[in-house]
Parts: C-alpha cells; sequence; structure tokens
C-alpha cells in the first residue's frame, strides 16, 4: 500500500531526472480564484490608509444582501440595531462595542471591513465564511444601520419633514385584528 502509482508532492521520484515528484509552475500562472487584482476589494486600503469608500456601486439589492448577512454573522453578538446587546451577549458573553459609538460612526467603512476579514479583540476573523463583496456590503449595511439609529430630524429632507409630525400609531386608523389578535399578523403568532 505505501508504493503507489502516484506522485505525492515532495517526495522524490526515479521519473523525473532531478529525482522531484512536484513540477515548478509555468512561468506567470496564478491559482484561479487568487489574482486579485484591486487591491481595496480585498483589503479596505488605500496603501496604508482604510479606506472610507465603497468598490462598488451601492444599490437596494446589495444593501438588502448586507443586511441579511449581518443578520446572520453580526446580529448574534451585535443584535439587529447594533446596539451590542445581541443573543451571546444576553447569555453571559462579553459584550461587543455598540456599533453606534461615536468612535465607530467615524470610522472608515475600511475598518470594518478589515475586522470582519482579521478580526479583533474577542470577535474573531470571518474571512473564510464571508466573502470579500459581501463583507463590504455588510460594511454598507452597518453604516445605514448607524444613520438609521441616530438620525435626527434635520437629516430629513425639508419636503418630508412633515410627514414626520404624522398621528402615532395608535391614533391610524387600523383594524383592530391587525394590534390586537396575533394569529391575524403577517407571519402568524409571534412565539
Amino acid at each position: 500500500m505505501h508504493n503507489q502509482p502516484k506522485f505525492i508532492p515532495l517526495r522524490s521520484t526515479e521519473f523525473f531526472a532531478d529525482r522531484r515528484s512536484e513540477r515548478d509552475p509555468i512561468p506567470g500562472t496564478v491559482a484561479r480564484g487568487q489574482l486579485h487584482e484591486d487591491v481595496y476589494l480585498y483589503t479596505g486600503r488605500h496603501g496604508n490608509d482604510l479606506g472610507n469608500d465603497l468598490p462598488f456601486k451601492l444599490d437596494r439589492t446589495a444593501l438588502l444582501r448586507g443586511q441579511q448577512r449581518y443578520d446572520i454573522y453580526c446580529a448574534p453578538c451585535h443584535s439587529e440595531v447594533g446596539d451590542g446587546k445581541g443573543m451571546i451577549v444576553q447569555r453571559g458573553f462579553k459584550p461587543p462595542p455598540s456599533l453606534h459609538d461615536a468612535r465607530l460612526r467615524n470610522a472608515p467603512l475600511g475598518h470594518f471591513f478589515d475586522v470582519m476579514s482579521h478580526g479583533f479583540g474577542a470577535m474573531p476573523d470571518y474571512a473564510a465564511q464571508i466573502t470579500p463583496e459581501d463583507r463590504w456590503k455588510i460594511a454598507a449595511y452597518i453604516r445605514a444601520l448607524q444613520l438609521s439609529q441616530n438620525a435626527t430630524a434635520a437629516d430629513v429632507a425639508a419636503e418630508d419633514r412633515g410627514k414626520l409630525d404624522g398621528p402615532p400609531i395608535k391614533e391610524m386608523n387600523l383594524p383592530a385584528t391587525s394590534i390586537q389578535n396575533p394569529e391575524q399578523m403577517p407571519g402568524g403568532p409571534r412565539p
């Protein structure tokens, strides 16, 4: 069983004159999927500085994908609103920082990409689980989440500010069953 008709890397062989079983790759070849010409896409850096721009055009589809990936990989610790009080923390683990801290609200997008790629403190890296494109989409969603949780009336366009002064939910003309009967709510009753 030890002597099989195959070449094992870095073992000697009588077949080639130099007695090596492993051959040198053809000059200029690159392993499939390993070229990474767009350095910023794969590092989040312009030189040594973390960048604050996305390497692609942001649209609704990308933001929704970022939300989906955030809910899967980030919300267990950071929570769905990013306050650092996710389910893992409720079970006794050390809480991560709130994504709404001034330090993180002012951090460039490349910071979030870098932390997801390499980990930071107790947070492990997610480079093997999340593609670079999805890490950027999560970073964009984090920025949207930060904006949504820290918005002021001044952030709303002037023509839309009147909508903020609408009636409270309890005064809106909603069918009683939509609030009082959970069986009729979309998705059924909540546990």
